[in-house]
């Protein structure tokens, strides 16, 4: 199979791409990424495989897509412009690369007769919806912008597999996290910017209380759940959406406690304000990804937030040998 990787030099797009590199059942990974919050350095390890192509394109521009399509049978579409502050900060934008340009994505791979397109659901679509666990057919409305965006993908999903027989299959991922996710810049992630306040013995601030609680889910998780999507061969599990997590929540300041044991710190986090079109309290149910794909997260939130710690410092040392 030739599989199309978008956003590929990305946090989670990378790990995918890695992965995909080393299956049997694939001949080419493409990657298409417009480096906006992607990197080269994320791929640098990848650029020399002989079955790794690269192209630098950006996916609000439909002939961009259209090429980046040509001779490919698979999609896994992890393009998006994330973050719920930015999306408020900035709702045009959000709009433009995630519906626009995911719009494009999905008519390109039509007009290419490709045959399935796994793509980067969200964990915001639920919304205001205060079940818990969270289960896929149970939605609120949208807190954000962003959340929006990621709701209009699974509309245009559905109608598409309906008018023009594409296959689709949606991930609704929880909080992913692991190496290589940028710590970086005002939007950054929360568990980078844990790790990083503790490399720099640097308090890191904890939005609100610290009783906010998620389904932290390792990357590694993110990536079998894709690999799973792009070769099933259950009809039943096509033309869905999945939740991808571990199925446990974790409190912020029981992920700080983690990270700071594993750093042997003894810092203190901060305290700000709480973040507009956050939801307080996230957690999966995720039986109908392990019932329908045969997903089944390998990686806990412990064990990854260890892995995690240990790249981050190692890419540190790394820089300071420099």
């Amino acid at each position: 199979m030739r599989i199309l990787v978008t956003g590929g030099a990305g946090f989670i797009g990378c790990n995918l791409a890695e992965k995909l590199l080393q299956d049997d059942r694939v001949n080419l990974v493409r990657v298409l990424d417009n480096l906006a919050t992607g990197s080269m350095q994320n791929i640098a390890s990848l650029i020399a495989h002989p079955k790794f192509e690269f192209v630098q394109g950006d996916i609000r521009h439909y002939d961009t897509c259209l090429a980046a399509c040509k001779g490919i049978d698979l999609i896994t579409h992890q393009a998006a412009l994330g973050s719920v502050p930015r999306s408020i900060a900035d709702p045009l934008t959000t709009n433009e690369v995630n519906i626009t340009g995911t719009l494009n994505v999905f008519t390109a791979a039509k007009e290419r007769n490709i045959k399935r397109i796994v793509y980067a659901a969200s964990s915001s679509t639920y919304g205001d919806h205060p079940g818990l666990p969270k289960v896929e057919d149970e939605i609120g409305n949208p807190l954000s912008p962003y959340a929006v965006t990621k709701y209009v993908n699974e509309l245009y999903a559905r109608v598409y597999a309906s008018l023009y027989g594409t296959e689709f299959i949606g991930l609704r991922y929880f909080n992913i996290f692991g190496p290589r996710q940028n710590p970086q810049g005002p939007y950054a992630a929360v568990i980078p910017l844990f790790v990083k306040g503790l490399l720099e013995n640097k308090s890191p601030v904890i939005n609100g209380d610290g009783s906010h609680g998620r389904d932290f889910t390792f990357v590694d998780n993110a990536v079998q759940a894709n690999i799973l999507s792009l070769f099933t061969d259950n009809h039943a599990a096509i033309n869905q959406v999945y939740n991808i997590a571990c199925g446990h929540q974790t409190s912020l300041l029981a992920l700080f406690n983690y990270l700071k044991e594993e750093a042997g710190s003894t810092l203190q986090p901060l305290h700000g304000p709480e973040r507009k079109g956050d939801v307080k309290y996230s957690l999966a149910n995720i039986s109908k990804a392990r019932q329908l794909l045969g997903y089944d997260p390998l990686v806990s939130v412990e064990e990854g937030l260890k892995k995690t710690f240990r790249w981050y410092k190692e890419e540190s040392l790394k820089s300071l040998k420099v």
